[in-house]
This record gives C-alpha cells, sequence and structure tokens, in this order.
C-alpha cells in the first residue's frame, strides 16, 4: 500500500515563490510506486488549496486563477493522520477531500519554516518532515542561532542584535555602540529572513544607517556582524537526525556581487538563466575547489552543527571562509533549504528519489520513537476541584 504524502508548500513568507519551485521539484521527483502524492498550497492568507492544478508550476503563473479552480481545505488531526475536510463543507456528499499519512513541508522563510507550521502539524497528530518547532525556531533566528553554536565552541561571527523601536529612538546612542562592538565593513540583516533578503555591507557610518534602514522593512529586528572583506562562501548539507547524520560534497556559490544576492540564488545570477530551477539553477563550484583537509573540516562541521541545533531531515550548512587567516565560520543553517539541496547530494551518487525517502523514513521514525512517550499523567485535580478560583495555583 503506497504512503500518501501531503505536500505543503507557499505560504505567509517573501520566500513564497521559491517555496513553491523547491516543492514541484520535490513532486515531481517523488517515486509515485511508493508514494501517493498530494500538492497543498497554502496563499498568502494563509488558506490551504488542494485540486489538479495545484502541483503544476505553469499554474502559479495566475494565482488568483488556479484558487478560484481549486479546493479550499481545512486540515484536521484524526488517528496519526491528517484529513483534508473541504471549506465550506458540501451539505451533501463526503466532505473528505484527502487522507494524509506524512506532511511534507517544503516551505521557506517566517511563519513557516520557523516552527509555526511545525508546531501546528505537531497538534494535528501528524508526522512530518524535516526539522522539530524548536530546531526551525533556532534556524530561523540567526540571533538565537549564534548563541547556541557559540556556547557548542562552533565558531560564529560576533553580532549586535536590536529592534526597529530602539533604532528609531536611540540612533545615534545605538550607532556608536556597533561601531565600538564591531568594525567596519558591516554586514546588516534582518534576524529571521533567507534567501539573502533584506541584507546589505556598511562601510561607513553612512552606509550603516542606510543597510540598517533596508533591513528593518523586512524584520522588526536585525542584526549587524564583521563582514569579511576577503571571503569564501562555502556550502554542505546534511541528512539525518539526533543519532546518525551525514555531510553532502561541498559547494562554492558564485557571486555576481558581495553578497549572494535573491537574483543569484534564484535568477540565475543574470535574471534569466537559472529562473524556475531555484537554488538547484544557482551559479557554482561543484565540487568547490578547496583542499581535502579544508573538504573534511566544512563536512564535521556541518554534521556538528546540524547535531547541536537539533535539527532533522536535511538541511543546509552555509559556511563563511576568511582567505586572509583562513578561517572558517558557521553562517546560518537552513532547516528546508531551497530545491533541498538534491544537487549537493547528486554530487555523492544519492537520488533525489533516494533523498525524498530518506526523509519521509526520517519522519516516520520520529513519530515511532514520539509513541513510547507519556503525554498524561493520572491525577484527581480535577475531580477534587469544588469551582471558583481560589486555592488555585496563581
Amino acid at each position: 500500500m503506497k504512503i500518501k504524502v501531503g505536500v505543503l508548500f507557499g505560504g505567509k513568507s517573501v520566500e513564497h515563490e521559491v517555496s513553491v519551485i523547491t516543492a514541484i521539484q520535490a513532486i515531481n521527483a517523488f517515486d509515485k510506486e511508493k508514494y501517493d502524492i498530494v500538492p497543498i498550497y497554502i496563499t498568502r492568507e494563509g488558506d490551504f488549496y488542494c485540486g489538479p492544478d495545484v502541483g503544476k508550476i505553469e499554474s502559479y503563473r495566475d494565482i488568483k486563477a488556479l484558487v478560484s479552480r481549486s479546493v479550499r481545505v481545512l486540515p484536521m488531526g484524526e488517528k496519526g493522520r491528517m484529513k483534508l475536510l473541504r471549506q465550506p463543507p458540501k451539505m451533501f456528499g463526503n466532505n473528505v477531500f484527502d487522507v494524509i499519512d506524512v506532511a511534507f513541508p517544503a516551505v521557506h522563510g517566517t511563519n513557516v519554516e520557523d516552527g509555526a507550521l511545525q508546531g501546528y502539524l505537531q497538534t494535528l497528530g501528524v508526522p512530518y518532515v524535516g526539522c522539530d518547532v524548536l530546531a526551525s525556531a533556532l534556524g530561523m533566528d540567526k540571533y538565537a542561532m549564534k548563541a547556541v553554536l557559540k556556547d557548542s565552541g562552533i565558531p560564529v561571527l560576533p553580532c549586535v542584535r536590536f529592534d526597529v523601536k530602539r533604532w528609531s529612538r536611540k540612533r545615534d546612542e545605538l550607532i556608536e555602540e556597533l561601531e565600538g562592538a564591531l568594525r567596519y565593513p558591516v554586514i546588516v540583516k534582518p534576524v529571521n529572513l533567507g534567501s539573502s533578503i533584506g541584507i546589505k555591507i556598511a562601510r561607513n557610518r553612512e552606509g550603516l544607517i542606510e543597510a540598517v534602514d533596508y533591513a528593518f522593512n523586512y524584520a522588526t529586528i536585525v542584526i549587524a556582524e564583521n563582514a569579511i572583506s576577503n571571503l569564501r562562501e562555502i556550502n554542505c548539507s546534511v541528512l539525518g537526525d539526533y543519532e546518525t547524520a551525514e555531510a553532502s560534497e561541498c559547494e562554492e556559490p558564485i557571486n555576481t556581487d558581495e553578497i549572494l544576492s535573491y537574483e543569484d540564488k534564484y535568477g540565475g545570477g543574470d535574471g534569466k538563466s537559472g529562473g524556475g530551477k531555484g537554488m538547484s539553477g544557482l551559479k557554482r563550484l561543484l565540487p568547490a575547489p578547496i583542499s581535502p583537509e579544508l573538504r573534511e573540516e566544512v563536512r564535521t562541521l556541518a554534521i556538528k552543527t546540524f547535531k547541536v541545533l537539533g535539527a532533522s531531515g536535511v538541511a543546509r550548512i552555509d559556511f563563511l571562509l576568511d582567505k586572509d587567516d583562513m578561517k572558517l565560520y558557521v553562517n546560518e543553517i537552513n532547516t528546508i533549504p531551497g530545491s533541498l539541496s538534491f544537487y549537493l547530494w547528486e554530487a555523492i551518487g544519492v537520488k533525489y528519489p533516494e533523498l525524498l525517502d530518506r526523509l519521509i523514513s526520517l519522519a516516520l521514525k520520529r513519530e515511532r520513537e514520539a509513541a513510547d512517550i507519556s503525554y498524561s499523567f493520572e491525577t484527581n485535580i480535577l475531580a477534587n476541584f469544588g469551582g471558583g478560583l481560589k486555592g488555585g495555583k496563581q
């Protein structure tokens, strides 16, 4: 009997379109002899839609038209599976559109990749692929991630975190603090976004003000950190869970500017060549032209980062290499990487269908382990509760 997999994508995120590309790539790569795939599109308003055209990339040229001919559904948990109920319900007939065995989030960014969607799926009681709530939240918050990694001895660049209210009320004081803690050039970025959105490099005070104002267009909290002038970027993916994890091949992205931009990642760098391919269309050197010793250091540190943050499924860890002193720093973890980093696994002989198969297995393994944990504790507190709040726990 086939496993029915619900691939969820979209959502209220600036990385909405990237999520669509990642999801459609995965949908097309699944082994259809083993899995029945149910595409589930989440609109920017948070509504869930299914239908025959939801899994077709060409349908997203006109999302409004796609939604109009699709079925709005409401997920409901039932005995470890997820029912998709028609909304609004029909007066007569069956209102169950479909039933899902495993949820597969193929989402990116805030409100979906940051633990929000994972918490929803966990509350429904449905097995889901990828990181749990805590690991997802840590992976999205760059400051919290750095704090956890630093505590475990993993090298990260120093940074300063601040919010938009403080910036608007005490700008001069904050600029003095930033210039005292960091040195130019400084890179400023939203604390919880990916895909290189909202990021700028500042080389002086005027540039710093411009970069911070720009970042606050996309988030209410930002971080500023030292920028590496003589930089190489190296990425490596990790697959596994808390018990066992393995590293992929390493890649070196090719930038068209100082920062690997959104256009570099998803538009092919020239605005044309990579469109529609997601991260798999990025210009890169694969394998990365690095020494065997550095390759091993990157792969070992990637696995350590993955485990320290409690990640599961497939993730991509992005590194910064300072060419002046050859020091390696963890930049960030992508808990649901663009294109699921399938190209990094294909480079060492793991085909995309096999990668997806292993992700489903990891999700089911976690669900089996969770089933052995007790979530109730028998007491008679409510039976003896006489009403009113006096004497209750304050």
